[in-house]
């Protein structure tokens, strides 16, 4: 007997979109499903977060503004939760008073789904989530390939006697080893420097940098084409910080940055690297209390539609290859 038939979203002819329980894009939860292929894993934690507080409450605001996602991708032409079971996991229970520990019970909750063959879609939670689940995924598949778009290195060492925080996770990765560190790419960067060394320090962790002013001058094809040729052929882990994009296209953030990318451009991006071996991603930063008419929430859960998305077809063509 095959896989069974994946268990989609929630038939809206019976309940209007806006009505029920909330699920990412009203899709079921892991315990209502046999098995999960992908993974939708809220991670309720800013506690390492040095400026803005509140990514603790990003995952909620992110399933709430999910509810109108619809089956079919017409750009990519695919449907997404049709050709993979994808599920709601729920919230990882990880408290707000101890960075590591709360570190440890997020891999230890992350490592249980990979282990069975789940691809994770985190939604944060700040950028220090972003550890554990790399963590996770190297102990699966090997040294990894990240793709980081931020406004921000994140490969930075100490902030006020934190090893781990959410200006670190890369650094970190780096050093243990989770990265692969001729395959690693930051997309959007423009945030704040305070001195040379630090962009010396980011290369040593693995890293080219395509900074955000790069998309008035070039084309995305070709910052799509770069993309590829830097991540090449190796498992890749997206990390998406939603300060990527401009505080016009996503205000609701910690630590803001002007002159970042459109969500066009992120999107035209993304819909660009189809095909890649997606081993797990996040999308986090979001920090509710200072959205306005859901700008960022609409934008997280959408990015994060599309990277189920861009899942799905490298499964679909690494299937038609062993067929």
């Amino acid at each position: 007997m095959g896989n069974p038939t994946p268990v989609g979203q929630r038939d809206d002819s019976q309940m209007p979109r806006y009505g029920g329980l909330t699920t990412y894009a009203l899709l079921p939860r892991i315990e209502e499903v046999p098995h999960a292929d992908v993974a939708v894993l809220g991670v309720p934690f800013d506690s390492g977060t040095s400026f803005r507080p509140g990514a603790r409450f990003g995952p909620a605001h992110i399933r709430e503004n999910s509810r109108q996602l619809h089956p079919y991708h017409q750009f990519l032409d695919v449907y997404p939760f049709n050709c993979q079971q994808v599920a709601d996991a729920g919230d990882v229970a990880a408290g707000p008073f101890d960075i590591q520990r709360a570190v440890a019970v997020i891999e230890a909750a992350a490592r249980r789904l990979v282990e069975g063959g789940t691809r994770i879609v985190a939604l944060g939670g700040d950028h220090t989530v972003a550890l554990p689940l790399m963590r996770a995924a190297a102990a699966a598949h090997g040294p990894l390939a990240v793709l980081h778009f931020d406004a921000h290195l994140d490969t930075w060492d100490m902030c006020h006697g934190a090893s781990v925080w959410h200006g670190s996770p890369f650094r970190r990765a780096s050093e243990e080893g989770i990265l692969d560190l001729n395959h690693c790419q930051h997309v959007g960067t423009r945030g704040g420097v305070y001195d040379p060394s630090e962009l010396v320090d980011d290369r040593k962790a693995g890293f080219e940098r395509i900074d955000s002013q790069e998309f008035q001058d070039r084309p995305i094809d070709d910052i799509v084409a770069q993309i590829r040729r830097r991540l090449g052929a190796r498992p890749v882990y997206v990390s998406v910080d939603i300060d990527v994009l401009d505080p016009a296209h996503a205000p609701a953030t910690g630590t803001p940055e002007v002159g970042g990318l459109t969500t066009r451009e992120l999107f035209g991006t993304l819909r660009g690297l189809s095909g890649l071996n997606i081993v797990g991603c996040d999308i986090v930063e979001v920090a509710p209390a200072y959205d306005h008419a859901d700008v960022t929430g609409l934008a997280a859960a959408h990015t994060a539609w599309e990277l189920i998305s861009l899942i799905a077809l490298g499964e679909n063509r690494a299937s038609a290859k062993g067929a």
